[in-house]
């Protein structure tokens, strides 16, 4: 037969005010106004219809009834507690939460993220896309892939790709534009840019001017053009024939592979930056973020074979 309990409020107001002998303590514990805290205890002795905190020349003293029941409630609130904790932490081990870039996270990760559950069904992604540095302890991150130099200290760093930069369009575009034979041809159709402020090589963008530099063909004019925030509108943009784009293997191989782009040019701009998968070093031996890491590293050996 069911027990009717008393309000669960009510019962901690009065634990933490019968711990500490104060409604100020208590108050402060609970994040609630000493007046909450007086509120629920006289709600409860009026509930149970008995005394439990009085009053004697200003200070608060237990009644026996309510020095009979402390230690047990007391103990009832912590297991509770414990039971809150293990929630938590199997709710942490269940998830895994990945801090990554949006134009990686479109371009390469969220496609094979069906492959990942497939073969991880237990492990469910939580994808946080941001190009904020994750920070590990407040955010509850796991794994972060970052585009940089590979230097992060306290972390292990995996690096993932190897960057070079190159032209691409559709393949329309290709046959229906102006020719494309020399890079020097570039002269007649838009480029597409993206803002790479964030992202420097020995001081200057990784640009068009960049490439068409290493290409010889300095004499096209590389500011002109339509930017875009990320790399995945520009291949995007590229996609739907608007121009061309400069793009890498992790990014635009996909849409190379599936003809939704074309290579006109084998000139390779190559960076010293590439995408790195990161994680604090205390907790690498994890399974969730051993299968990731087993999982994409085998992704990436898989598309470089193909």
């Amino acid at each position: 037969m069911n027990q009717r309990l008393p309000s669960l409020n009510a019962l901690r107001a009065f634990e933490a005010a019968a711990r500490h002998l104060s409604l100020t303590k208590a108050a402060n514990e609970l994040h609630v106004t000493p007046a909450a805290v007086s509120h629920q205890v006289k709600a409860l002795e009026a509930d149970l219809g008995v005394s439990l905190l009085r009053r004697v020349k200003g200070e608060f003293v237990l009644t026996e009834t309510a020095r009979t029941v402390l230690p047990v409630l007391s103990a009832g609130f912590d297991r509770i507690a414990e039971a809150a904790r293990r929630l938590r932490a199997d709710e942490a081990r269940r998830f895994l939460t990945i801090s990554v870039g949006p134009t990686f996270a479109a371009n390469w990760l969220v496609r094979r993220l069906g492959a990942f559950k497939a073969a991880f069904p237990e492990i469910e992604v939580r994808l946080q896309t941001t190009d904020e540095t994750a920070n590990f302890a407040r955010d509850g991150v796991d794994i972060g892939i970052r585009f940089g130099a590979g230097d992060y200290p306290g972390l292990q760093a995996i690096r993932l790709f190897d960057e070079e930069i190159f032209p691409v369009c559709s393949p329309e575009l290709l046959h229906r534009g102006p020719p494309l034979a020399r890079p020097a041809d570039l002269a007649g159709h838009t480029l597409l840019h993206v803002e790479w402020s964030w992202a420097l090589t020995k001081g200057e963008p990784l640009d068009w001017q960049m490439w068409l530099r290493a290409a010889g063909a300095e004499q096209v004019d590389a500011i002109r053009g339509p930017r875009f925030s990320y790399t995945s509108f520009a291949l995007q943009a590229a996609v739907d024939g608007q121009g061309l784009a400069l793009g890498s293997e992790a990014l635009a191989g996909d849409d190379l592979a599936a003809g939704r782009l074309v290579r006109p040019f084998d000139v390779v701009l190559p960076v010293n930056f590439a995408y790195y998968m990161v994680y604090p070093e205390d907790t690498a031996e994890r399974p969730k973020i051993d299968s990731f890491r087993h999982w994409i590293l085998a992704e990436i050996n898989a598309g470089k074979a193909r």
